[in-house]
């Protein structure tokens, strides 16, 4: 399977300018023969920008269908994340849409920062979708962090032959390349369930300053990560300025264990 792993340019409450950057980036993926592209979270008004009280839009709605149609004109497989208004509550979602332009799965994120509580409401559920690639499961961001990496467990445990995981990394403006802020909070948990249950995990970051909001100021720099059981196999560029578009070629697996198997797998890795 062939992933383009968009990592985009998003600005707070501009969608119009982060859906057309969007759309060039899932050109350039189709043109490279991608079968899927994977975006980063809220990449309609961005991460917890106030506009999400105002210009948030049910899914489906304006922005959902604009990547709909895009998938099913380019016959190819989305999974991005959006700000969804449902009725008169909101939520950091994430949608996978089909190469015939459907919407097959919503998920709302779980894990919130604190941050995110004026913003969002949590997600009440967990699943994995059945696709012509296998099964996949989706989660957002700090579901993965190394405390709450329960919830990619859960994914695995289902069934999940590869995660995906639309995301929004932010450090302080002062992080530069060399201090690589990302081994402990990003790379270290991804890579232990890729490891554990041999599957690939692909999380996708925007990148761009934050303008608006608890953590104005605070910049979002990409290296977005693919990783497998052996380790990182793609990763996107260090870059608070312009989107980045990489392509990985993942293998899907079909999973090994069901049920208690899993409480034997990790005896032994711990061992």
């Amino acid at each position: 399977m062939r992933i383009g792993m968009a990592q985009l340019l998003v600005e707070g409450g501009e969608p119009d300018r982060n859906l057309e950057r969007a759309e060039k980036l899932i050109r350039q993926a189709k043109a490279e023969q991608c079968d899927l592209v994977l975006l980063p979270e809220t990449l309609d008004l961005a991460w917890t920008h106030p506009s999400a009280h105002t210009e948030a839009e049910p899914i489906p709605g304006r922005f959902s269908d604009f990547f709909c149609r895009l998938a099913a004109e380019l016959s190819i497989w989305l999974c991005l994340g959006l700000t969804e208004r449902r009725g008169d509550k909101r939520h950091n979602a994430a949608l996978l849409i089909n190469d015939k332009g459907e919407i097959i799965h919503v998920y709302h994120k779980i894990n919130l920062l604190e941050v995110e509580f004026p913003f969002y409401e949590p997600g009440r559920s967990l699943s994995v979708v059945e696709t012509p690639f296998g099964l996949i499961g989706i989660n957002i961001c700090a579901d993965n962090y190394l405390y709450s990496t329960h919830n990619a467990h859960m994914l695995a445990r289902m069934g999940a032959q590869l995660i995906l995981s639309p995301s929004s990394w932010t450090v302080d403006h002062s992080i530069t390349e060399e201090m690589d802020p990302y081994r402990d909070k990003w790379i270290h948990p991804l890579q232990s369930i890729a490891r554990l249950y041999d599957i690939p995990f692909v999380s996708v970051t925007s990148v761009g300053y934050i303008v608006g909001g608890p953590y104005e100021g605070k910049k979002m720099i990409g290296c977005s990560l693919a990783v497998n059981k052996d380790g990182i196999i793609a990763q996107g560029e260090f870059n608070e300025f312009a989107g980045d578009l990489k392509v990985v070629d993942v293998a899907i697996k079909p999973q090994q264990w069901k049920g208690t198997q899993f409480d034997d797998l990790e005896k032994a890795q711990k061992k």
